[in-house]
């Protein structure tokens, strides 16, 4: 017979599979279970080699120690309790159970009835118990050896008043570059490529915000219908990179990734998803936390907690609040920033993190300890700051040093482009950097992530070439996705060989990326949004891991690249588009001048009842110590003869000049400047 393993009572602490040199220390949090049994299995094996059940608990920590274990040992959990639904209780040690704390996963999900906790057939739905095993379908974790950094390479940590945000997905920016090797395609080493770094490089983006690269899950409904999660916002490993970008180096392919973006200048944020998992609501999978302490990771409803409280819409709320839940929370961020070496985060659906028992908290715990924390305090930290639960959008109410997506800039942007009169005051706001929403507790232009479009939504050119959303790929019968776009197609839906309209089309993504590169806050790019990349009208193509997300390279348009590129160097170049401080209309230091005027066409200054006319022409004049601009945007459909102010002008930038947009040295004659219809003209007085 063979010779029976055995397990020692080890240490509770760190939590995880600890890699030694006599063998390997096994640590779990779990409040509620009765026991848990340690699963490890051979290689290639679906059913486990040894369960041993951990012979020590220390509070509410179960842990053990093997000898002789090998670095890359596969393992899993089985965790014993009451299954009672109605009490809050899932636990079922017929489910093997990926450790919250692992590092790395060997093989993939398998989409199978056993990997839920109840009999998915019966009539008692989720109150019903699954004798099923699940080991078969799941993948295992390796306890392998911690990783560690990589020799250190001087971090970009690019200023505020430099940063231009890259939004993009991991698989879809290189998947159809014919200039990376096919093998590369879809991976952190295409992303990394000599293509991509010259891309970036050409166009000047300094900070790469990348859809979520944590290992995910893709919902049972999609695979039955031939679709899969492809944005990735369904997490089952907070330490895992999604193993599906990586390459056979495993972890050591992110890290080089971040490596080779590092010595380019340009940072890495992940996007990351604390707010729920992919074990979904009552009738979800048990795959993870649900059967190690479905009571003490979730929040569930006090009056019947068989229910989660659902702010996310999508099925669970993770629970913040409990202290080794938050712990998991910021073990994973640093996890992230010390060993991956990334630059910051970027938290989906933040307010549902934010959460306490009153609801939002911006002095709440998971947010005060962000604000503290030696590691995670120094870098940079983004919230989209909505969910939908009661009183879940909270834009300008987050603490300073925590920047938001900010969607009022998006709409109020889309709407004054769309000829709408009554978005100028808001336009006039957002310009200067939402003051209205962020200017208080000590708050910065740069708290505001300005954008008009991104993953969420219609791609910019789709956003002037269709009116309606066209979803049908998504087989929900064109029901998903947003119905309020502010979109407009111009003329014809979809594609059209009419050039007044292609050529209204192009005008249009000019001014609307010419808005977001002059306007005080930090900018983000969608990508793909730079070479007028399409998805056909869809604007909710999460599950569309196929042509309809894949940036088109194949149909570039290089003109509209260079443009993008010319709006960053432009920006870059006047820091004048960059305030550190919200500018109201202060007189300058030399008295004469203040720091910013809004004037109508005819050179007077805005006030009253001026902003709501039926006028869609104004001027933002900005003066700073050092330069002095004068921004005229005209969303009319005929020309506007402006007025400049006494001086001496050079004109910098003209939308209507299609393919010439930045003139090397043109001055401007005499004292008025006609701007053509839907265009953006920017001046410097000389």
């Amino acid at each position: 017979m063979p010779t029976p393993v055995e397990i020692l009572p080890g240490a509770p602490h760190p939590l995880g599979a600890t890699v030694q040199e006599d063998g390997i220390n096994f640590a779990l949090f779990s409040a509620h279970a009765s026991a848990v049994e340690l699963c490890l299995f051979s290689e290639k094996s679906e059913k486990e080699a040894e369960r041993l059940f951990l012979p020590k608990r220390t509070g509410d920590i179960w842990h053990g120690f093997v000898p002789n274990l090998p670095s890359g040992q596969l393992y899993g959990y089985r965790v014993h309790g009451p299954y009672a639904p109605e009490e809050g209780h899932r636990f079922n040690p017929n489910k093997l159970l990926i450790d919250p704390y692992a590092k790395l996963l060997s093989g993939q999900f398998k989409q199978h009835d056993s990997l839920y906790g109840y009999n998915p057939q019966s009539d008692q739905a989720d109150l019903s118990f699954s004798e099923l095993d699940s080991a078969p379908y799941m993948p295992k974790c390796v306890a392998a050896v911690s990783p560690t950094r990589l020799p250190t390479l001087q971090k970009p940590c690019v200023p505020d008043d430099q940063t231009i945000i890259y939004e993009a997905h991991v698989k879809g920016q290189t998947m159809r570059h014919s200039g990376i090797p096919a093998k590369k395609r879809g991976t952190f080493e295409g992303l990394s490529s000599p293509a991509m770094l010259e891309h970036f490089a050409r166009l000047g983006v300094t900070t790469l915000e990348l859809l979520p690269v944590q290992a995910f899950f893709s919902e049972p409904r999609l695979t039955k219908l031939g679709l899969t999660n492809y944005w990735g916002y369904n997490p089952v490993a907070f330490f895992v990179p999604e193993v599906s970008y990586m390459n056979p180096s495993g972890i050591k392919s992110f890290q080089n990734m971040v490596r080779a973006l590092h010595k380019a200048g340009i940072e890495v944020i992940l996007d990351v998803v604390y707010n729920h998992t992919a074990e979904s609501w009552e009738h979800g999978p048990t795959l993870s936390m649900r059967g190690i302490d479905n009571k003490s990771y979730y929040r569930l409803q006090s009056d019947n907690p068989r229910f989660y409280i659902n702010d996310t819409g999508c099925g669970n709320c993770l629970n913040a609040e409990h202290p080794m839940v938050l712990k998991l929370i910021l073990d994973s961020l640093r996890y992230w920033v010390e060993i991956m070496q990334v630059d910051g985060f970027r938290f989906d659906l933040a307010t549902t993190i934010a959460r306490g028992t009153t609801g939002f908290e911006a002095d709440g715990l998971f947010l005060s300890a962000l604000r503290q924390d030696p590691v995670l305090s120094k870098v940079k930290l983004i919230a989209e700051p909505w969910d939908i639960g009661p009183g879940g959008y909270q834009l300008g109410e987050f603490p300073a040093g925590i920047q938001e997506w900010n969607d009022e800039y998006r709409d109020s942007a889309r709407r004054f482009w769309s000829g709408s009169s009554e978005a100028k005051p808001a336009l006039a706001s957002a310009l200067l950097g939402s003051a209205d929403k962020f200017n208080g507790q000590h708050r910065s232009p740069f708290d505001s992530v300005n954008f008009i479009t991104s993953h969420d939504g219609f791609t910019l050119r789709d956003l002037v070439s269709y009116r309606d959303k066209h979803n049908q790929a998504n087989s929900e019968e064109n029901r998903d996705g947003h119905n309020h776009n502010i979109s407009n197609n111009l003329g014809a839906e979809g594609p059209t060989d009419n050039p007044s309209i292609n050529r209204r089309r192009a005008k249009r993504q000019r001014n609307l990326l010419a808005t977001l590169f002059l306007s005080q806050g930090t900018p983000m790019l969608l990508a793909g949004d730079e070479i007028g990349n399409s998805q056909g009208g869809n604007n909710n193509a999460y599950c569309q891991d196929n042509e309809i997300s894949w940036l088109d390279w194949d149909d570039a348009d290089p003109a509209l690249c260079e443009f993008t590129a010319g709006l960053i160097k432009l920006r870059q170049n006047h820091e004048a588009f960059s305030q550190p401080r919200y500018l109201h209309g202060e007189t300058r230091n030399d008295g004469v001048r203040k720091n910013v005027r809004w004037l109508s066409p005819d050179g007077n200054e805005l006030v009253g009842k001026n902003w709501h006319d039926d006028e869609t022409a104004f001027a933002l004049w900005l003066n700073t110590p050092d330069e002095s601009l004068y921004i005229m945007l005209n969303a009319g459909d005929r020309a506007a003869d402006f007025c400049l102010p006494e001086g001496q002008w050079q004109l910098l930038m003209n939308t209507a000049r299609i393919g010439d947009e930045f003139p090397a040295c043109d001055s401007i004659a005499g004292n008025k400047l006609q701007v053509l219809e839907e265009s953006i003209i920017v001046v410097k007085e000389l």
